[in-house]
């Protein structure tokens, strides 16, 4: 799946050269997408219209940006988890940003009260926060995100430290009563935000606690084409598009007009009747992974649950090869003439 990071930076300049002399960034930091892109937070119904209207974006905001006098063209459009995914041929400026965004609102037909906030991707930090009792005053409740989220919003130390994600709490041993808070923060590639919070203290109720840094774990990406798992979406070499519902050679749009189990077919055992016209599909679904009976996308698969365990992610992908090399090696009967 193309999975994006989102996040507030913007490029201050456009080109230029690298310096061989950049440290590696650390451990606990991802490395963030390529910025030719610009990122767009939206719901899912409203990044389905303009996904719809890909075309017309398009041409409607590099209209603004010749407007603008800007080099900068989106070349493609595409949807992403959170919203949508423009890709540019150069990294986008502030300026151009805020083009963007306003011919999106144009050409898209978006309600006034739509928030658009266009921004380029950036790096994740992850931290983890100990010292903080599982349960809460009354001893019968454990903490909450909310609660968490309140403290740190609250804490110098976390000023100007945005939260990728809500904080995932959880005890630190099955039979302690002290918890582990994980926590995402928007950081710069080198982990400039997440270096300058490890080993600091902070006030958590009555109790003190400490900011450590830990193992990234940015996940294996699940590509929005073909639905398998191990690349993203632009990266995708397949063909054409696979329907995370049934797996055949069309998008999930069309997957009640297209797949063949809502066709009729006399000649089936029972015979099949054609699904109603208007009805949604109302057939088993098949996973293009793990071959259950459920979506592609759905969060219930074990290649979703596993999301974080590349290792669990490489012994299936190598299951799958030897499986592949086993069926190519039969040898199969000639027919014909010898």
């Amino acid at each position: 799946m193309h999975q994006s990071s989102f996040g507030t930076s913007v490029s201050p300049n456009r080109g230029g050269a690298v310096s061989s002399g950049v440290s590696r960034a650390s451990k606990m930091t991802t490395h963030r997408p390529t910025r030719c892109q610009v990122l767009i937070l939206l719901n899912t119904p409203t990044a389905e219209v303009v996904v719809a209207n890909a075309a017309t974006v398009v041409e409607s905001c590099n209209r603004g940006l010749v407007e603008a006098y800007s080099k900068l063209r989106v070349e493609s459009v595409y949807k992403t988890w959170d919203g949508i995914s423009m890709f540019t041929n150069f990294v986008t400026l502030a300026a151009e940003l805020e083009v963007i965004k306003q011919w999106l609102k144009k050409v898209a037909g978006l309600a006034a009260s739509t928030v658009v906030k266009p921004c380029l991707p950036q790096s994740k930090s992850f931290l983890k926060i100990l010292g903080v009792p599982y349960w809460g005053n009354n001893s019968l409740l454990p903490i909450t995100q909310a609660q968490v989220e309140s403290v740190i919003a609250n804490t110098p130390i976390f000023e100007g430290v945005v939260l990728a994600s809500r904080p995932c709490i959880m005890k630190a041993s099955p039979s302690s009563d002290m918890s582990v808070i994980w926590i995402d923060i928007w950081d710069s590639q080198k982990g400039s935000k997440g270096k300058t919070l490890i080993n600091r203290s902070f006030n958590f109720g009555r109790h003190t606690a400490t900011v450590r840094g830990t193992a990234m774990h940015p996940g294996v990406a699940q590509c929005r084409n073909c639905w398998r798992w191990g690349h993203l979406t632009h990266a995708c070499r397949a063909q054409g598009a696979k329907c995370q519902k049934c797996g055949g050679p069309h998008r999930v749009e069309n997957h009640r007009s297209m797949a063949w189990c809502c066709k009729v077919n006399p000649k089936s055992n029972p015979p099949r009747e054609a699904t109603a016209v208007g009805a949604p599909c109302p057939h088993t679904f098949k996973c293009l992974n793990c071959k259950g009976e459920h979506s592609a996308d759905d969060t219930k698969c074990p290649f979703w649950c596993h999301r974080f365990d590349r290792q669990w992610h490489s012994n299936k992908a190598a299951e799958l090869c030897t499986g592949r090399a086993s069926n190519s090696n039969i040898q199969r009967p000639r027919v014909g003439n010898f």
